[in-house]
């Protein structure tokens, strides 16, 4: 028990290793810096390495030979990422209706389409529909735009080759620059006529985007004061990344 013990605290201290500032500098770590950083001796970390290689949670560099997080870590922490989300974002999404009066979504990207997982809806009368379990589309939504934020003009014309044109491409290729100026998207009758929306990225402990917030209202109400909402719609997405791991990952917006 003793033996075992040991054997799964040394793997866990390589794979925290892994994941540290260094590894991400240089791309890996190589055998004898591992061995050196733990205090262990280089045969023990290499035993280590070599059965958390052959399980896919570190991978070797075939070039440099330095080991690095491999695919099965990052399946495991996308799995938990997505019940963080569904444990942490209702609360906020509450919060973001309490303090503007309008529907608040969470939402992912599927392809070119933004799936809505959770709306919670404004006590307002007149408000903007519950699209929980709904896809809309991504390039003309607020939230979509806040999914796409990180893409590039080559990684658009891959997503939506044969579905959009060139000139709503050239837009939205626009519309994102913008939203990254401010780290919210805007959406103005663009989605639906007299409809607006607010969005922002939430991205999990690699930085990456992995769903939005979103807060969308008759435009009559809320058109006035999306610019107001943005940064508040941004500070719940933010705090959210944190939840997820952001804050130590590199959250960039």
């Amino acid at each position: 028990m003793v033996a075992e013990q040991a054997t799964l605290g040394r793997a866990l201290d390589i794979l925290d290793l892994l994941g540290g500032d260094e590894a991400a500098a240089n791309g890996g770590l190589g055998v004898v810096r591992i061995a050196d950083l733990l205090g262990r001796e280089k045969s023990q970390v290499s035993r280590a390495l070599k059965t958390l290689s052959a399980r896919g949670f570190v991978d070797r560099d075939p070039e440099t030979r330095e080991y690095r997080l491999g695919w099965r870590f990052y399946g495991l922490a996308a799995r938990t990422g997505r019940s963080r989300l569904a444990a942490f974002a209702p609360a906020l999404l509450r919060e973001l209706v309490a303090g503007l009066g309008e529907t608040a979504h969470l939402s992912v990207l599927e392809g070119v389409q933004v799936l809505t997982l959770l709306s919670v809806p404004s006590p307002r009368l007149l408000q903007a529909s519950d699209w929980s379990g709904l896809r809309v589309p991504a390039h003309c939504t607020s939230a979509g735009r806040a999914l796409l934020l990180d893409e590039d003009r080559e990684a658009l014309d891959t997503r939506f080759s044969g579905t959009r044109t060139r000139r709503e491409l050239d837009d939205l290729e626009r519309q994102l620059g913008r939203a990254r100026e401010g780290g919210y998207a805007v959406v103005e009758g663009e989605f639906e006529p007299g409809l607006v929306g607010v969005a922002a990225p939430v991205r999990d402990f690699r930085g990456v985007v992995v769903a939005a917030l979103n807060v969308s209202g008759p435009e009559f109400r809320f058109g006035g004061r999306v610019e107001g909402a943005g940064p508040l719609v941004r500070r719940a997405a933010n705090e959210l990344s944190d939840r997820l791991g952001a804050g130590e990952g590199g959250r960039d917006v």
